[in-house]
């Protein structure tokens, strides 16, 4: 049997026509118009992209008439004639080189709106993910204190990716990399002293220079007062900081969990930087990079620029990566000995990949400089183990924080930035979620607390949001008013209608290409524009009765309505569940 065209098994009308013309390319190669088992792998069936052309288009006679021996427009030809059999179908015709634009009827849409009703909240969820694991990392900030702002963008873009791709059929690990072995945690540990210090009643005066100055650090000093008393009060050093290191991560951390469950955002798997370098990773990733030539002892290059005075040349294990595009070799160890960042993650990404088919890292903007080389260190290290991991980062830019068109930067809690929870209590974890969703990640972002609260068009939020409240209170206002939603008379829906209709019809195809693409904005532009068309079918009624969802001198027309009404509702909370948001009910 020939190759059908891939299709995701839960039927909706994109999935059904490729099915179609794949049964219409199986009867050429039958009749031998087209060679039998002919690669279509790159067969389209999609929307074109100027709606006044048609419904659907394909490009199957661009693709295989160099196999079929023949010109794309007489291929097309023989494929228009079957598709015009298609009672689905009211008109397929060859445009340019030989696409084919085609009309679908009137009862093909109505044929998904059932179909929208009968798959509820699986409408739109696809099994082309089925089989793959793929590990999502994202937040995994240094955990030295509560989230703020910085990290927020990058959170709700990961946390909305996974669940995207989960809905796309994909097994999906959202991981959390806590980077518990540098520097940065011996000053969390020395930050917690001194408020363990001064938790027993030592005056300790101005938070030296260097040491973390926020309040939140308070009760985990108090914590560890009433836990262990002074036996660390006036000990050595060395004698209480591994003790104060891991209660201070331990604390942070659960803090950490604490905000990111404000905005609704969870991991399945907490990756200790300590366990992994306690573990021998780095060291296993060096040994085989050595083996393969991929890493050598050889003098780090001067910085660029003026030489510091202090600047000595010192040999270092060092990963080729300029063979990669990179502008010079990287230190994958200090001078001390210790770990690189960059030679301990690319050891971290070599571990995930034990575990998954695929690893996406949602990175801040400001690592741009490290893709290349992590990439490059990935490949070499999946690839020598005999399976070659897709990796894929994506780079979330900062958010510039507002108010009312002023830049804002204290905050009450920290009093040096904004926290998360600071955000999610004045505007809302919806407004965030869905607002940090609004925008390509790679795009500069401001959030003002001011606008993103809006009742109007320009909040996308509410816009989206609004969409659906006045669904439900069409929903109410027919109920009381003795009219229910019913599929029973679908057929008094005119054109106007099946525009709407058309516009859900749009959405399992961008849960796949969002999937496809690791872009969940994809979804939150998609629901604007649905938002956007059921609006413009609600105003309709302003200023004719006749067009508004109930009709109350006619009971099937207004029960007809009020099941489109449903169903574009569905596909509202099927949208917003996968980006986090509520689906409200009222505003």
């Amino acid at each position: 049997m020939s190759n059908p065209i891939e299709t995701a098994p839960l039927q909706t009308l994109h999935s059904a026509f490729a099915e179609k013309v794949g049964a219409v390319l199986n009867a050429l190669e039958l009749e031998g118009a087209l060679p039998p088992g002919s690669p279509r792998g790159n067969v389209t069936v999609e929307p074109p992209r100027d709606p006044s052309h048609g419904d659907l288009s394909t490009n199957a006679a661009m693709v295989l008439a160099k196999q079929a021996r023949t010109n794309p427009r007489e291929l097309a030809a023989k494929i228009v004639e079957k598709l015009e059999a298609d009672p689905d179908v009211d008109s397929a015709q060859i445009a340019g080189p030989g696409f084919i634009n085609m009309r679908l009827s009137d009862a093909a849409w109505r044929a998904e709106l059932l179909a929208i009703a009968t798959l509820g909240s699986n409408y739109g969820r696809s099994t082309m993910g089925e089989g793959v694991t793929v590990n999502v990392e994202y937040v995994s900030a240094n955990p030295t204190g509560p989230m703020h702002m910085g990290h927020c963008r990058g959170a709700v873009v990961g946390d909305a990716l996974a669940s995207l791709l989960e809905y796309a059929g994909h097994k999906v690990i959202r991981e959390y990399y806590v980077n518990d072995a540098g520097s940065q945690v011996d000053t969390l540990a020395r930050s917690v002293h001194l408020r363990y210090r001064e938790a027993l009643g030592d005056g300790i005066g101005t938070i030296p220079e260097g040491l973390y100055p926020g309040d939140y650090l308070v009760p985990v000093g108090q914590a560890l007062a009433e836990e262990l008393g002074d036996r660390f009060k006036d000990d050595p050093e060395e004698h209480w900081l591994p003790i104060f290191r891991a209660h201070a991560v331990e604390a942070m951390m659960d803090m950490i969990r604490a905000d990111l469950a404000l905005l609704g955002i969870r991991h399945d798997v907490f990756a200790s930087e300590a366990a992994l370098q306690l573990a021998g990773k780095p060291a296993e990733a060096e040994a085989w990079l050595r083996s393969h030539d991929l890493v050598y002892d050889g003098i780090l290059e001067a910085p660029k620029g003026k030489v510091l005075d202090d600047w000595e040349p010192v040999e270092l294990p060092l990963f080729r990566s300029t063979r990669f595009g990179d502008d010079q070799d990287r230190p994958i160890k200090k001078s001390d000995g210790k770990w690189t960042y960059f030679g301990a993650d690319l050891a971290y990404h070599f571990q995930k990949a034990e575990h998954a088919d695929a690893l996406i890292d949602i990175w801040g903007a400001d690592h741009s400089g490290t893709v290349k080389r992590i990439k490059a260190a990935v490949a070499a290290l999946t690839e020598g183990a005999g399976r070659a991991i897709a990796f894929d980062v994506k780079l979330v830019q900062m958010v510039q924080l507002m108010r009312a068109g002023e830049p804002l930067k204290m905050s009450k809690r920290s009093g040096n930035f904004i926290t998360i929870a600071d955000m999610v209590e004045e505007v809302g974890k919806d407004v965030v979620r869905f607002t940090m969703l609004s925008r390509k990640p790679e795009a500069q972002m401001e959030f003002d607390f001011a606008k993103v609260v809006e009742a109007s068009k320009d909040n996308p939020v509410f816009y989206v949001q609004y969409a659906h409240a006045r669904i439900h209170s069409t929903l109410r206002k027919g109920a009381l008013e003795g009219f229910a939603p019913s599929a029973d008379h679908i057929a008094a829906l005119g054109a106007e209608e099946l525009e709407l209709v058309k516009q859900a019809a749009q959405f399992p195809r961008i849960v796949e290409a969002a999937a496809q693409a690791r872009e969940p904005h994809r979804l939150a532009f998609y629901l604007y524009e649905l938002a956007g068309a059921f609006h413009a079918y609600w105003n309709l009624g302003n200023d004719n009765p006749l067009k508004r969802f109930i009709v109350v001198q006619d009971a099937d027309l207004s029960g007809a309505r009020l099941f489109l009404a449903s169903q574009i509702g569905q596909v509202l909370r099927n949208g917003l569940a996968l980006l986090g948001v509520e689906a409200v009910e009222e505003m």
